[in-house]
């Protein structure tokens, strides 16, 4: 008899990208004051599509210097007090001691960047990373861990096999399992990413064995994943952030709203 799992709980994310196309598209210039104009413009539309989740992509800030990453902060505390999920896409991942700064970066109540989630890279160890993980289960925050990413750059070193038998990204997936087991109060605290283009069984590992672990996967839109798709892609009782970006960002401040309205109509299809 075969036996089918319930459809996999998606939630759709707005990745707010400010990259020059995306600021063009919106009539602003490409600078300071331009980037300055998208987080005003932005945060009211987000709240007013009914948008619930966001994800910075902190690069596109952080290229404007300390005047972008005063908008960061800007933008992350209006979202905060409109209560949007902030995802900060960061992508830390150091040593423990520096993994310790980033962590009471990001992840600290009050902090100039505060999110309610951030991005890891794991590649030093998942032990590295531990910092972040105690941090984030000890303020209620969440953090995804880079698994299986969509990029095609990653596809060597992610698929590469450890000393155990597992993919570096499966290895990934089931260290961060078996670090929380034991952890019932920070439970779907820990995530990781992959990919909607990817292929997961590529990677030699299946998400059905890892019930409850929650999954953040780009590559929706402009990448060419399908959002009607997005519970066929994780047929799990797994929870999933289907992250949007520039497909709905280049329509620019007039069709933003729209585009995320076509977005959640796609998503609940």
């Amino acid at each position: 008899m075969t036996t089918h799992s319930p459809a996999a709980q998606v939630t759709l994310c707005v990745g707010l990208d400010p990259q020059p196309a995306v600021l063009e598209g919106w009539g602003l210039p490409d600078s300071e004051s331009g980037l300055g104009s998208f987080v005003r413009a932005i945060v009211p539309v987000l709240e007013s599509s009914g948008c619930k989740t966001a994800k910075p992509q902190v690069a596109f800030f952080e290229r404007f210097g300390v005047a972008g990453m005063r908008q960061l902060a800007v933008l992350l505390g209006e979202l905060r007090s409109r209560g949007i999920f902030t995802i900060g896409d960061a992508k830390r991942g150091d040593i423990d001691s520096t993994m310790s700064g980033y962590a009471q970066a990001w992840l600290t109540p009050g902090a100039d960047f505060e999110v309610d989630a951030l991005t890891l890279v794991p590649y030093q160890g998942l032990g590295a990373l531990e910092p972040a993980l105690t941090l984030a289960g000890e303020h209620h925050k969440k953090v995804f861990v880079l698994a299986a990413t969509s990029n095609p750059q990653a596809r060597e070193t992610q698929m590469s096999i450890r000393s155990d038998g597992r993919t570096i990204a499966h290895g990934v997936v089931h260290d961060l399992s078996r670090w929380v087991e034991g952890r019932s109060e920070s439970a779907g605290a820990y995530g990781v990413v992959v990919g909607a283009t990817v292929n997961v069984a590529d990677y030699a590992f299946d998400l059905l064995d890892y019930p409850g672990m929650p999954v953040l996967a780009p590559g929706f839109g402009h990448q060419g994943a399908l959002l009607t798709d997005a519970k066929s892609l994780f047929p799990a009782t797994t929870p999933v952030t289907a992250v949007v970006a520039r497909s709905v960002l280049l329509h620019g401040e007039i069709g933003f709203a729209r585009a995320i309205e076509a977005a959640q109509s796609e998503l609940a299809s």
